[in-house]
């Protein structure tokens, strides 16, 4: 039998590619299995790609969404950031000179943290972190000079919304810039307010990659 590999797919515009989004879904702490693309956490972030697709594609986004090759990250193997490693690599390898933009949901919000403050993630310009999963010790050293949206449902029971909350007071005075975003009476699944969730990831991507003012609504 085969072993699992990450599954990466691009939805490109029709003309020139001037900035290029990468969307993280989530998983489990302690997991081998491998991914489904049926399951509930890469599914949730199709919405994010159509919508970042239909606003963005006309101004020159590409869309680019990764399945991790298991569930899990797995305590200090951090299994899921080969995967983002190797995504975030075949992203810039296509589009060398074009800004990128990171979109984690839950444990994807970690994983693009974590590699957003590596060498090969030069081009990453900006990274929200939608209902990470994060530890104390996350140093926010690893945002330094790039633009963050922060977001989480004030309901969540599965990743604590106070923990975000101090990353994102944290970040003052490392980052580009920090927006902080509590989604009142939303859950985990980001379901309760969803175009909530969609239309400020959706902004955030088009005007910090340069793609749109930032008082453009999208």
């Amino acid at each position: 039998m085969a072993e699992p590999a990450y599954v990466l797919t691009e939805e490109r515009p029709r003309g020139d590619v001037r900035a290029a989004v990468l969307l993280l879904h989530g998983g489990r702490s302690e997991s081998r299995e491998p991914v489904r693309r049926r399951q509930p956490s890469v599914l949730r972030l199709i919405p994010f790609a159509t919508r970042l697709r239909r606003s963005g594609g006309p101004l020159g986004l590409t869309v680019w969404r990764l399945r991790y090759t298991i569930r899990g990250w797995n305590g200090a193997d951090e299994s899921r950031l080969a995967d983002v490693r190797s995504a975030l690599a075949a992203v810039r390898s296509r589009d060398p000179d074009v800004p990128v933009a990171l979109v984690g949901y839950s444990m994807g919000g970690r994983a693009a943290i974590r590699v957003a403050g590596e060498p090969a993630a030069a081009g990453v310009v900006a990274v929200a972190g939608l209902a990470p999963w994060l530890t104390p010790s996350e140093p926010p050293e690893l945002l330094g000079g790039k633009h963050v949206l922060l977001m989480h449902g004030t309901a969540d029971t599965t990743t604590d919304p106070r923990a975000t909350a101090a990353l994102a007071a944290r970040l003052d005075g490392v980052a580009a810039s920090c927006r902080y975003v509590p989604v009142a009476g939303d859950g985990h699944a980001m379901l309760r307010h969803p175009s909530a969730w969609h239309r400020e990831v959706t902004r955030f991507v088009l005007t910090r990659t340069g793609l749109a003012a930032p008082d453009q609504p999208r």
